[in-house]
């Protein structure tokens, strides 16, 4: 049995296999080993059961628990089975392949940006608006830039679920210290370079250590992050043409770049922090500002330290304000059993995870669900409702087969930002290195 066709070609299961493989990039398939497959062997589903895949770990997969056994309680009748796969390449690879294989989840977790290239694949079933509407799952219940961002070709394959946007944690006593703190106990703006340097400096005498703290070594993410966060307020962009053209701008990228290595340079941020060690310099009150996803909310909480978040800032106001964010979304991957019933089964289970928004959202995740986002409770709840604004001007990682989060695109990407932010490279040598892989990348004929 072929692959249904997609918008562009007919692809074949084994063409498909073929493609997933080169897509993963060197390495992913060997970090799945046999697992991968494992996917293509399981039994088939029986009536009244409904299986989900996801990717949550940490403190996510805590509140994601208790959201499955809220809806077990709610639906005995349905023989739930929720697996837990490890987050990146390999999740979508075995997704992808399980798929292929006529073995999928009825329903799935994926980013926003890793989404669209399944649906290139034809992997996942469009989502009828009756269907939707049905479950109460209209367009008009989720924030406008989720729900756009996850449209292909005007059709919608996807449900999201939140935004998870960089953001900036601060230590509020370190900042009420260092004099940075307005009447109201909340951060003043930092809404320049000259101002956001002068914070770090000011946070940096309070803790005898450092202003802030970003993670630049042993992972590729987060200094593509912090990059993307800056360089989209200058309006620019990396990729283009669904992967096929490189178009950095040199300029603004070097403006970026020479920013970043100014903070490591003048002592204002290490020079080499590991995504743990960021953490515990923050957590341990070795810097007055922290960088990164608010998915690590929950351990600041745990640690009972004095902080808060907010928006990562807006420091060049030559555009409109943006920042790196992704989207968690349900996809609903194509299966053997078309069967309105199952269709039904899957939609009333991603209603019930929706319906627990404010479960979700106590783990740091903006909600997409509007009857949860604009509620008194939402808005009550500190320090979440605090950049709940990001939602809307994520910057999305532009689209292309080896683009998304935790793709080839931001390892490329993140490795020669890292690099800069260490000082083991300038900012000329480094887009230097990023334009040819990527260059690399944009040539190399789609796998899917």
């Amino acid at each position: 049995m072929d692959v249904p066709s997609t918008r562009r070609t007919g692809l074949s299961r084994r063409g498909v296999l073929r493609g997933l493989a080169a897509a993963v990039g060197a390495g992913a398939l060997a970090g799945c080993s046999s697992d991968v497959l494992s996917g293509l062997t399981t039994s088939r589903e029986t009536a009244g059961s409904l299986d989900y895949w996801n990717l949550f770990g940490g403190g996510d997969g805590t509140r994601m628990q208790q959201m499955l056994d809220t809806y077990r309680r709610d639906h005995p009748e349905v023989a739930l089975s929720a697996t837990t796969l490890a987050w990146g390449n390999p999740y979508y690879t075995k997704l992808s392949l399980a798929t292929v294989g006529d073995k999928p989840p009825d329903v799935a977790i994926a980013h926003l940006t890793r989404m669209k290239n399944m649906v290139e694949a034809g992997l996942l079933q469009e989502l009828d608006p009756a269907a939707l509407a049905r479950h109460g799952l209209g367009t008009d219940q989720f924030t406008p830039r989720t729900w756009e961002a996850g449209l292909v070709d005007g059709r919608a394959y996807s449900i999201p679920l939140d935004t998870h946007p960089f953001v900036m944690f601060y230590n509020t006593d370190v900042c009420e210290k260092a004099g940075l703190l307005g009447d109201d106990g909340n951060l003043t703006p930092l809404d320049s370079p000259e101002a956001f340097t002068d914070a770090m400096r000011r946070a940096k005498q309070v803790t005898g250590a450092y202003g802030g703290v970003v993670a630049s070594i042993s992972e590729t993410s987060t200094p593509w992050r912090m990059f993307q966060s800056l360089y989209s307020q200058l309006g620019g962009q990396v990729i283009a043409d669904q992967g096929r053209e490189v178009v950095l701008d040199d300029a603004k990228a070097t403006e970026v770049l020479t920013f970043l290595r100014s903070l490591t340079a003048d002592g204002l941020f290490p020079a080499t922090a590991d995504y743990q060690g960021s953490i515990a310099q923050f957590a341990e009150g070795q810097a007055g500002f922290y960088f990164q996803g608010e998915w690590e909310i929950s351990t600041f909480q745990t640690a009972k330290m004095p902080f808060s978040m907010t928006l990562f800032p807006h420091l060049y106001r030559e555009g409109p304000y943006a920042v790196q964010a992704d989207s968690h979304t349900f996809v609903l991957p194509r299966h053997p059993d078309d069967s309105p019933e199952r269709l039904d089964r899957a939609l009333e289970f991603v209603a019930s995870m929706l319906n627990q928004s404010k479960t979700w959202a106590e783990g740091g995740h903006v909600p997409s669900y509007r009857p949860f986002l604009e509620t008194p409770e939402f808005r009550d709840l500190k320090p979440q409702s605090n950049y709940a604004a990001a939602a809307e001007a994520a910057a999305y990682d532009a689209e292309g087969w080896y683009s998304g989060s935790g793709s080839s695109f931001e390892i490329v990407t993140g490795s020669s930002i890292g690099a800069v932010i260490t000082g083991q490279s300038t900012p000329a040598a480094a887009l230097a290195r990023m334009r040819s892989a990527l260059s690399d990348l944009a040539r190399t004929p789609s796998p899917i």
